[in-house]
């Protein structure tokens, strides 16, 4: 059976069979786009559970022949949205982050933990408009493009305004 087909039997009539069968061939695709964003398996298969359920709740919205490419979009999405959630949750408590998703080099020691609380300090120093910089391209990840375009700025003016703040940050840090 086709995609179209399975789907607009899930539509009609609830089959869940129908909807077995897409994420048993789907589950594979699905899972390898998580990885490749996510780079954990544990966070993957989360996101590959979620991509399923979203797919569920909206599989009357979904339009086209195959149902691949719009499983990958919305896995893409949701491994994005889980990341940024960890990102604003790195504040919790490191014991209750699971050992699996701490990479290697950000495990906890003294030395860390003060150079980060200088570095704190030090960003706190910055304009309004330097510490906003800082955080759509290091907390939110997003590139100097989308960056120069959201400020209204060029693309090399971003990457000098970034050049500088991070000089006067190692200034600030090493005067404290």
């Amino acid at each position: 059976m086709d995609d179209k087909s399975l789907v607009n039997n899930i539509l009609r009539s609830g089959d869940t069979r129908s909807f077995a069968e897409l994420v048993q061939r789907y589950s594979g695709m699905v899972f390898s786009k998580a990885l490749g964003v996510v780079h954990n398996e544990e966070l993957a298969a989360e996101v590959l559970q979620q991509t399923f359920v979203k797919a569920y709740d909206r599989l009357d919205t979904w339009r086209g022949e195959r149902l691949g490419p719009w499983l990958v979009t919305i896995a893409l999405h949701t491994s994005l949205d889980l990341l940024s959630k960890y990102r604003r949750r790195r504040a919790v408590n490191i014991d209750d982050v699971p050992e699996s998703l701490i990479p290697p080099d950000e495990t906890y020691s003294p030395e860390r933990e003060e150079q980060l609380q200088r570095m704190e300090r030090a960003i706190a120093q910055l304009s309004d408009s330097d510490r906003q910089l800082l955080e759509l391209h290091y907390y939110q990840q997003q590139k100097t493009e989308a960056i120069a375009r959201h400020l209204g700025l060029t693309q090399s003016n971003v990457l000098v305004r970034l050049h500088r703040i991070r000089e006067h940050l190692k200034k600030l840090m090493t005067h404290e």
